[in-house]
């Protein structure tokens, strides 16, 4: 592309996000990251995932983001480094406990977990303490994390449906082991409740079980299709399975084997891995998944407007941030895809986004059905 059509493409981009977005931060990393986990309502941590030695860091969101008034007065702008240490390997996935300062992270090769301490006020540094033994079994893309507060802090992590198991960080011991003879490779693992989880396979299939209890997990098929992978996201009361053809079907809760609704999404499908594509519920915002991994885009849809009958549907809002701006490097000809996305635990229409560029987007959007009213 001509430097000068470069040129005129972004400024329509800027201007365009003028009205757009409330708010729009860039930053690039030196490597890219497939993880994005908040830390605090204004920290996050990332890691890098090439085969050899990666950074893994906390950042600190520009404070001019959460400025109510005066935000042209607010100093700082930019990202800002607070705590970073190295991995040997890279970082496929990464989950922060809560009420702790410790990180568990898994390289993507075995389901071993690795255990880091995120450092505090009297060090900058992240440094790794320990490990947690994995089942031996591996999927293509490693274990999946989930993490809860609880007293004692503990993990439920696995790569394949038959070898889920919770595990606590300070002895390492399995205090439940999921109790199936599948051998699925996981999407996801979703604290719904203290005790109760849910664990989506990439065949579509769903398991929801009770650590407190030894009995047979729930099982819930996934939809009629063809389709080779789902990715599945959850809130309190409902689930999103979403297919590598962009079928997308949310269930309550109460009735996994049901479809409240189901739509077909506006995305490019090419060939998509296990660990490319993100679905996830927004915390702060009722009906909203935002869904990323098949293109350079982040997109929102309001699943509120969906009926049971697969209808194809647009976007709320979809952020191009990354594949603009992109288009000024010479990435040999390589699309820029999104790697990760996550919203903003408090704050609704905010999230945070990362592509295979090493760029790092937050930005706050804005409902254009809403901006007129």
């Amino acid at each position: 592309m001509e430097e000068t059509e470069f040129d005129d493409i972004l400024d329509d981009w800027f201007i365009e996000s003028l009205k757009t977005y409330k708010d729009l931060h860039l930053y690039q990393l030196e490597h890219p990251t497939q993880v994005i986990e908040w830390t605090s309502a204004k920290t996050v941590c990332v890691a890098g995932y090439s085969s050899s030695k990666n950074e893994i860091l906390e950042l600190r969101l520009p404070l001019k983001l959460f400025a109510d008034e005066n935000k042209g007065l607010c100093a700082e702008r930019d990202f800002k480094v607070v705590h970073g240490g190295f991995t040997d390997g890279p970082v496929r996935c990464l989950r922060h406990v809560p009420g702790t300062r410790c990180a568990v992270t898994n390289d993507g090769l075995s389901s071993a977990l690795q255990v880091w301490d995120l450092g505090g006020d009297d060090s900058d540094v992240i440094r790794r303490t320990g490990s947690v033994e994995g089942s031996g079994s591996a999927s293509e893309s490693g274990s999946r994390i989930a993490a809860r507060l609880s007293t004692e802090p503990q993990v439920l992590h696995g790569a394949q449906s038959g070898d889920v198991r919770l595990s606590q960080l300070t002895s390492g011991q399995t205090v439940y082991k999921l109790e199936s003879d599948a051998a699925d490779p996981l999407s996801s693992l979703h604290f719904l409740t203290d005790a109760v989880f849910l664990a989506g396979c990439c065949n579509g299939n769903i398991l929801v079980a009770d650590t407190r209890t030894p009995a047979a997990p729930q099982l819930s098929p996934p939809p009629a299709g063809e389709s080779v992978l789902w990715w599945t996201g959850a809130s309190d009361g409902s689930v999103v399975r979403l297919s590598s053809s962009g079928q997308a079907v949310v269930s309550d809760l109460r009735n996994l084997r049901g479809a409240a609704s189901r739509a077909q999404l506006d995305v490019q499908t090419p060939r998509r891995g296990l660990d490319d594509v993100r679905v996830s519920w927004a915390p702060a915002l009722d009906d909203c998944i935002a869904v990323s991994g098949f293109s350079g885009a982040v997109q929102i849809y309001s699943t509120s407007v969906w009926t049971t009958e697969t209808q194809e549907v647009r976007p709320l809002f979809e952020h191009r941030g990354h594949a603009v701006a992109s288009q000024s490097d010479d990435c040999g000809g390589a699309p820029v895809f999104v790697t990760s996305h996550s919203w903003h635990p408090e704050r609704p229409r905010t999230l945070l986004s990362a592509a295979s560029d090493g760029s790092v987007h937050v930005w706050d959007w804005v409902d254009q059905s809403e901006a007129g009213r």
